[in-house]
């Protein structure tokens, strides 16, 4: 199979690389030592450039190559992550992102001890963070695998490995040498990039069907397998009967509740200086994000009519592949080389976001406001926050590689579950009821963590064979997400320390107004 020039292609990618490293060694040149610097760039970062930031942490290899490749294969049931990647980010950044970022500091675990006992909560919430960041970090070193595995038209496992572990060791180097103001700018680089190259491809995919959305869906389904299947719902998630539906219903309900939740994500807030620049990241974010769901519609039914799903499912990455293989058809190699290029970008400026917010969680919440007692030397919290990242790389290499050739699009949605179960409905509670307390957060956070994870290694999620899967649905949402909130209430309601009027009045206002946000947040 073609597959492009492997030298140019390797080319192309070594050039992102270099040029992004040189980009955070410059902008990082003059980073002090402190943890607001290493955790949030300083919060010196404008809406405008936050918004694109924040477009780049979210579009990650999902966005780009698992929904491209779920569309071609599936059609309007691969749309079901564009939509719900959207509909929840306007979600995540209307419910939650505002009052987060003014009660917080820099990680969301500040927003869930605020007016909690701080030592329990933080545990609860450094541990989910961990944990989510983890499996999120598994579909982007997947699709890593794949990805470069394409470039190089390799299929040998073990070739795969070594660039699973290349990749990790570069987003490492990433952040120890960036921190979030370095890894800021890779994400803005990326977004444009990303954007670009994607209405490039539109652009092409459209001219050649008279710029006409109808004729490009209409070719589409002349050349598809499944014929005309692929303009209508449940192709994918049809025919299973009753069990397939809901795995489908449960499937939306963690696209669209689980960014809520997603630390990296929410912890982008935190780099801008007000509440108004938070506003104006959320608008730019939305915009940004909006228009690039809409190419990856027409970027997916054009790899399903001039790629071939046959081509696409029997490539490198199988339909991980879809969206570079539209680019070879399309321009050649180079345009291939280049397309995969941003997309190697992108894996690495998502896995570089996912690791400084678990480190940041790790020493921040766990090793400096629990070990410490909130007393720990900034610069030696920071050399944890580090050494932290150099062991999350090599744990997100070895789970990569175990994961190497899955859908990323669909284990990204398993890391939304995760998400969603463990910390949105905490998330939600601590800002919006009054009477929550530190029993009811802590049982709502591990309640929500253990009976998602338990779930997927129960469900046929992990393999279709998995000889343990007495959970039907492939997706645990739909169980693990009402536990969580149920399991708030009971903590609540039977505590026996009720809830610290004083500080809740003082969080209601921050969130509210970001008054008094700028202030440290432990007492």
């Amino acid at each position: 199979m073609n597959t492009g020039n492997p030298i140019i292609n390797i080319a192309i990618f070594a050039a992102f690389v270099v040029v992004t490293l040189l980009v955070v060694i410059k902008v990082t040149r003059d980073s002090e030592k402190r943890a607001g610097s290493f955790y949030t760039g300083g919060a010196a970062f404008s809406g405008r450039q936050n918004g694109l930031a924040i477009t780049g942490d979210y579009l990650s290899a999902a966005a780009f190559l698992g929904v491209t490749g779920a569309i071609a294969v599936y059609g309007y049931d691969g749309l079901l992550y564009s939509v719900g990647f959207f509909v929840a980010l306007l979600l995540a950044l209307y419910l939650v992102a505002e009052p987060l970022r003014n009660t917080g500091q820099y990680t969301m675990a500040d927003v869930l001890s605020f007016r909690m006992n701080q030592r329990p909560v933080r545990t609860a919430a450094a541990l989910s963070t961990l944990t989510i960041s983890f499996v999120y970090l598994l579909a982007q070193m997947a699709g890593a695998g794949g990805l470069v595995a394409l470039l190089l038209g390799v299929t040998d496992p073990l070739a795969q490995s070594g660039v699973i572990v290349v990749v990790g060791v570069v987003m490492i180097v990433y952040v120890l040498i960036g921190g979030m103001k370095g890894t800021t700018w890779v994400q803005m680089i990326k977004a444009t990039l990303l954007i670009a190259g994607a209405a490039l491809m539109t652009f092409w995919v459209m001219s050649k069907n008279g710029f006409n959305l109808s004729t490009l869906l209409g070719n589409a389904a002349a050349v598809h397998p499944k014929g005309d299947a692929i303009l209508q719902p449940m192709l994918q998630y049809g025919a299973g009967g009753v069990v397939t539906k809901l795995s489908f219903l449960s499937l939306a309900i963690a696209l669209v509740a689980g960014p809520s939740g997603l630390p990296h994500v929410l912890m982008r807030f935190y780099t801008v200086p007000s509440a108004k620049e938070a506003r104006r990241s959320a608008t730019w974010a939305i915009v940004l994000v909006g228009i690039f769901f809409l190419f990856t519609l027409m970027l997916g039914y054009g790899a399903a009519q001039l790629v071939g799903v046959e081509r696409i499912l029997a490539a490198p990455g199988k339909a991980n592949s879809a969206a570079p293989l539209l680019a070879l058809v399309l321009g050649g190699e180079v345009l291939m080389g280049i397309i995969s290029g941003v997309a190697f970008a992108t894996i690495l400026a998502v896995v570089a976001g996912l690791t400084i917010t678990a480190s940041a969680s790790f020493a921040h919440d766990f090793y400096n406001s629990v070990l410490k007692k909130g007393k720990a030397d900034p610069a030696q919290e920071v050399k944890v926050a580090r050494t932290t990242a150099v062991v999350i790389g090599v744990l997100a290499i070895v789970g990569g590689i175990a994961a190497n050739g899955q859908n990323i699009a669909f284990l990204v949605s398993l890391a939304f579950a995760v998400a969603a179960s463990a910390n949105l409905p905490a998330i939600l509670m601590t800002l919006y009821w009054k009477r929550f307390t530190t029993r009811g957060s802590v049982w709502s956070i591990y309640t929500g963590l253990v009976s998602a994870i338990v779930l997927i290694v129960l469900s046929p999620a992990i393999s279709a064979t998995n000889p343990i899967a007495i959970f039907p649905l492939t997706s645990p949402t739909i169980v693990s997400l009402p536990l969580a909130f149920l399991a708030g209430w009971i903590g609540t309601v039977t505590s026996s320390v009720p809830a610290d009027a004083e500080l809740q009045a003082e969080m209601e206002v921050r969130s509210m107004t970001g008054a008094g946000s700028a202030g440290a947040v432990a007492h």
